[in-house]
């Protein structure tokens, strides 16, 4: 089983120290790092160059709060994946993180199952979003007007081959597993993978499942 290393950034001491004792009692993770602030994190990453695939990070902090922080991952750090772990359950919200790059959106009153799948399946397939954030995403793509430009109904050209290895994105399969399915290449997945996030301007995976849900090229998942 492959070590997940995982970075925990919260200014509630105990709710950190608690969370930092549940990282390390499993298997397969590694804490790496456990801040206090925004600027701890980054100044831990800039000084120490760790190696961090999940950053599980709060909102509501002092100095540079959790969506500052976000996009400075995503900007200087795009390897990072980030988990927001937060009190807010607002669908505006959690729209905007996912749009903004968060690879998941959990709520601290989550059980520990959740948060270790959650964990677990943003490294295998680099999103995670469960019920409360699709019917936040599907809320927002209901109430925003979908600009059409082609004769497929979406605003960019996708090949037959990439609406395939979208679809399967979608299902949590990550690049090996797309690639079994095709019977292709890793390496021609990971080219479909960076095509369609250029093509969509997305930032992750993550942004390549809005999309999907917003132009409705997937049902439930």
């Amino acid at each position: 089983m492959e070590e997940i290393n995982i970075a925990i950034v919260d200014d509630q001491n105990l709710f950190r120290q608690s969370l930092a004792l549940l990282v390390n009692s499993v298997e397969n993770f590694r804490l790496v790092a456990e801040c206090v602030s925004a600027q701890a994190f980054i100044d831990t990453l800039n000084k120490f160059k760790l190696k961090v695939d999940i950053a599980i990070i709060d909102m509501d902090m002092p100095g540079i709060n959790g969506i500052e922080l976000n996009k400075y991952l995503h900007t200087h750090y795009p390897n990072i994946k980030v988990i927001i772990l937060t009190v807010h359950a607002n669908d505006m919200l959690i729209t905007q993180m996912i749009n903004s790059g968060a690879a998941a959106y959990l709520v601290k009153n989550c059980d520990k199952d959740e948060l270790l799948l959650t964990v677990n399946t943003v490294y295998k397939s680099g999103f995670y979003f469960n019920k409360a954030v699709l019917k936040a995403l599907r809320n927002s793509a209901n109430h925003r007007p979908v600009m059409q430009d082609t004769l497929n109904g979406l605003p960019i050209t996708l090949t037959k081959r990439e609406e395939q290895v979208l679809k399967l994105i979608c299902k949590e399969l990550n690049n090996v597993e797309i690639a079994a399915e095709l019977f292709l290449s890793v390496r021609t997945i990971e080219g479909h993978r960076n095509s369609l996030i250029n093509k969509i301007k997305c930032r992750n995976t993550a942004g390549l499942v809005l999309f999907a849900l917003k132009h409705r090229l997937i049902g439930a998942l």
